[in-house]
C-alpha cells in the first residue's frame, strides 16, 4: 500500500488487519478511533511516528503471508462473517465468563477487591454489547444489504428498512459511539486488571478468566474494526451511490 503518516489508523489495518499487533504495541487505539492519522496517533501518545513508520514500512516489505482481504467482501459477506463469527463468539463465551468471575470475586474477592470492579464491568459489557448486536442484526444489517442488489424475500418483497437516502447514517453514528464505549470499558479492564497478569497465589479459574478477557478485548477490537473501518465506510458509500 502507499504508506504516509497521514493515512489513517484504520485504514492501515484494513488493509491488513496484522498490523494491529504494531498498533497495539504503542496502545494506539485502531478500532474506534481508528479514523485519526498515524501522526496524530502518535502525537497523541508521545511516540515518534517514525518509529511506528518503520516498523510498519517493515511489516508490508516483508511480510508475504495470506490475510483475508476484508476489504474485497462484499457487504452482505462481511456482515454474515461478523454475526457468524464474532457475535456468536460473544453470544457463547459471556456465560461462562460471567460464571469464572462469579467465582473468582467469592474466593479472591477480599484480597483482590479489583475483581468487583472487573465484574461488574465486565456485566455491563455484555449487557449492552447483547442489545447493541441485536440492534444491528434487527435493524442495521438489514438495512445495508438493502442498499445493494436487491433480493426478494420469500413473500416477493424486498427489505427497505434503512435504505432510504440518507436513513443509514443515524444509525451507524449511534452504533460507532456505542462502540467507543465498550471500548473504554475494556481498556478500564485492562488497567484494573494489571494487563491481564494473575498475582501471586492466583489459582487455574484466575489463569484461564483472564485469558478469557483478554481475548474477548482482542476479539471486540477485531468486531469493531471490521464495523467502523470496512462495513460502515462501504455502506455509506453505497448509500451515496444510490442517492446519485
Amino acid at each position: 500500500m502507499d504508506l504516509t503518516f497521514q493515512k489513517s489508523v484504520g485504514e492501515v489495518v484494513a488493509t491488513d488487519y496484522r498490523t494491529a499487533t504494531i498498533f497495539e504495541k504503542y496502545g494506539i487505539d485502531f478500532c474506534c478511533k481508528g479514523h485519526r492519522s498515524i501522526d496524530e496517533a502518535c502525537q497523541t501518545k508521545h511516540i515518534m511516528t517514525e518509529e511506528v513508520m518503520r516498523e510498519l514500512k517493515k511489516h508490508f516489505s516483508t511480510d508475504q503471508t495470506e490475510c483475508p482481504d476484508y476489504k474485497s467482501w462484499p457487504a452482505g459477506q462481511l456482515i454474515d462473517y461478523i454475526v457468524e463469527k464474532h457475535h456468536k463468539y460473544v453470544e457463547e463465551i459471556t456465560p461462562l465468563l460471567k460464571r469464572y468471575l462469579d467465582k473468582l470475586c467469592n474466593v479472591h474477592g477480599p484480597n483482590h477487591p479489583e475483581l468487583f470492579a472487573i465484574n461488574r464491568l465486565f456485566n455491563e459489557s455484555a449487557a449492552d454489547l447483547a442489545k447493541h448486536m441485536q440492534k444491528e442484526e434487527m435493524f442495521l444489517f438489514p438495512g445495508i444489504k438493502a442498499l445493494g442488489p436487491k433480493t426478494p424475500n420469500p413473500n416477493g418483497t424486498c427489505d427497505i428498512s434503512c435504505s432510504r437516502p440518507g436513513m443509514i447514517q443515524m444509525p451507524i453514528r449511534k452504533m460507532m459511539e456505542e462502540h467507543e464505549t465498550e471500548g473504554d470499558r475494556f481498556k478500564t479492564i485492562e488497567t484494573l486488571s494489571n494487563n491481564y497478569q494473575v498475582p501471586d497465589g492466583g489459582c487455574a479459574t484466575y489463569k484461564v478468566a483472564f485469558e478469557m478477557l483478554k481475548e474477548f478485548q482482542n476479539d471486540l477490537h477485531l468486531h469493531i474494526h471490521l464495523e467502523n473501518n470496512i462495513l460502515f465506510p462501504m455502506a455509506l458509500e453505497m448509500e451515496k451511490q444510490m442517492m446519485n
